[in-house]
């Protein structure tokens, strides 16, 4: 493997709602985005710093690393060698309902502390992980929900129901509506920042610090996100671009690619992807 980049991602119909990756990054470098669920990474050797909650975090083999959905972060080597880990990024339907039989009260599942060395809950993790390889699906689904639920008891609280960020600049409120109902064919910041009755650079300044990125950046998060979704329901990634608002397939692959860490087609046919360095 040395020498090379590679990443392989999968589903397994025993974990509905969870894709999984297994990877080794040396270059490549994650953009600030977002998940619409949650991100819980195995660091396994060398080391990744991202930026997330605004701290820089640096991490190394043995960390558990756990962020919350729509949470910004990026993500890139910390050493010359890169870093390899394995990664799960389960929907909030699903650790709900795991979370649910398990904690009291109201609300989503939250993780506040973001990275830990808790060799227990890693152990378990690593070979829920290690299972759905194997194509076992009572054995991964066993030790995938045995796993979260000792992330959730050790690691995560409820999270009472409370109004997003953006809630509290009706700007950025409305800005956010309107890109979400125009991926395909977005305005530009002028005309965004007219529609909502502020200037450009007030309207850019306020979407950054109500969700941590600019609109243009935000736009991608969701472009991706929903090409994920098409991607998995089989769509073509030739149709996909032109579904989310890319120019053309190559378009989407390069963002794509940056942000997930494999192209399009990679990710559809669940297969490894390598590259030389």
């Amino acid at each position: 493997m040395s020498g090379l980049e590679s990443a392989r991602f999968w589903r397994t119909p025993a974990l509905p709602g969870v894709d999984l990756l297994k990877a080794r990054y040396v270059t490549h470098r994650f953009p600030p985005h977002a998940h619409d669920g949650y991100v819980i990474s195995l660091l396994l050797s060398g080391v990744e710093e991202f930026a997330y909650r605004g701290a820089v975090h640096r991490v190394g083999p043995g960390s558990l690393s756990t962020l919350n959905p729509e949470e910004v972060h990026d993500g890139h080597a910390g050493v010359p060698g890169g870093w390899s880990y394995r990664v799960m990024y389960p929907s909030v339907e699903f650790v709900s309902g795991i979370a649910a039989e398990l904690m009291a009260g109201n609300g989503t599942p939250c993780f506040s502390e973001t990275v830990t060395y808790h060799r227990p809950t890693v152990a378990l993790l690593r070979a829920a992980h290690d299972a759905t390889e194997g194509g076992d699906d009572l054995a991964s689904s066993t030790l995938t929900r045995t796993a979260f639920a000792a992330l959730l008891s050790h690691h995560a609280s409820r999270r009472p129901p409370e109004a997003p960020r953006w809630n509290d600049d009706p700007a950025v409120r409305r800005a956010r509506e309107i890109l979400h109902s125009r991926l395909v064919d977005p305005p530009t910041i002028e005309d965004l920042a007219r529609t909502v009755e502020t200037g450009p650079f007030a309207l850019i300044r306020a979407f950054k610090a109500a969700t941590g990125l600019p609109p243009h950046a935000y736009l991608n998060t969701l472009r991706i996100i929903r090409a994920r979704r098409l991607l998995q329901a089989g769509t073509p990634p030739a149709q996909v671009a032109g579904a989310v608002g890319f120019t053309d397939q190559a378009h989407l692959s390069r963002h794509f690619k940056r942000t997930v860490g494999v192209p399009p087609a990679a990710y559809q046919r669940a297969g490894t992807y390598k590259t030389g360095m």
